[in-house]
């Protein structure tokens, strides 16, 4: 029988235990910008047992005993939770709402230190779809593409510039842990100059689709599956903000432009669903 998991019991919001996850909705102390102690922060069972899964190893849990009785009950993430060596803390709803500062409905939270990023070579190795962001700042958008991603068989998300943290809070519950598990990667570079780095995708055999809402541009199902021929062995699609899109620096650095037909009186959708529509598209694609 595998050895029980120890708990710390804590009663004391002041514990220095419990620092990974104080202020959590403190916009200055969070303990997740990158510029402060720049941890993970997963929230609920699922998020955290798929953290615990992931190459970004534990540092601590800490929820209430219905919680932490749920998450230990999967083997694997028992297991996981040894490997690490993670610190296991029983608190009550009220203790944990005192550290955090807001009501964990949820009721668990674990933290990780962040790994030494992918690099854009890492992720496009052996990948044939990417996903590629230009300015995208909205949180929700991102954990929202990323878990997109995940259901429609995409293998990495590039961020341009101009693009928020994938590792705050709200991307990592928003994905459902997905950003945990996707790769990903920062190109580098300024507005103006980032977009050199997708000749290193043309030069692996990507073809590189620009999705965008103008009308002269081609059908995004005849792009992915061109009638009469073959679909692309190797995609990027480039997405950008909403609202402004993509810009025409990137617009000009990729073989063609996408869009998503519309019907009459509207001009867009949602960046997330936008996106998950292309990665559809090229999902059906390659089914035949």
């Amino acid at each position: 029988m595998a050895d029980v998991i120890a708990r710390i019991s804590i009663a004391d919001p002041s514990d220095s235990r419990l620092d990974d996850f104080r202020d959590l909705n403190h916009s200055d102390r969070r303990p997740d910008r990158p510029g402060g102690k720049g941890l993970v922060i997963a929230e609920g069972v699922l998020v955290v047992s798929r953290l615990l899964g992931s190459r970004f190893g534990c540092r601590a849990v800490a929820g209430t005993a219905a919680k932490l009785d749920e998450l230990l009950a999967d083997p694997a993430t028992a297991e996981a939770v040894r490997r690490t060596g993670c610190r296991v803390m029983e608190i009550s709803r009220e203790v944990l709402a005192a550290v955090a500062g807001f009501d964990l409905h949820r009721g668990l939270v674990a933290s990780a230190d962040r790994p030494v990023e992918h690099t854009v070579e890492q992720v496009i190795a052996g990948a044939s779809t990417v996903v590629v962001l230009e300015g995208v700042g909205d949180h929700e958008n991102i954990g929202s593409m990323f878990r997109n991603a995940a259901g429609m068989g995409v293998d990495g998300v590039l961020f341009g510039a101009g693009c928020a943290d994938p590792l705050y809070r709200r991307v990592v519950r928003v994905s459902m842990g997905h950003v945990l598990r996707t790769p990903f990667a920062h190109t580098g570079g300024t507005p103006t100059t980032w977009q050199r780095s997708l000749a290193l995708l043309a030069d692996h055999g990507f073809t590189l689709v620009s999705l965008t809402p103008d009308p002269r541009a081609r059908h995004i199902a005849d792009v992915l599956d061109p009638p009469g021929g073959v679909p692309p062995a190797k995609v990027a699609l480039l997405v950008g903000a909403e609202g402004p899109g993509l810009t025409e620096h990137a617009m000009r650095a990729t073989d063609c432009r996408a869009r998503i037909p519309m019907a009459a009186g509207t001009d867009s959708l949602n960046l997330a669903q936008a996106a998950a529509i292309a990665f559809y598209e090229r999902q059906r694609s390659l089914r035949g």
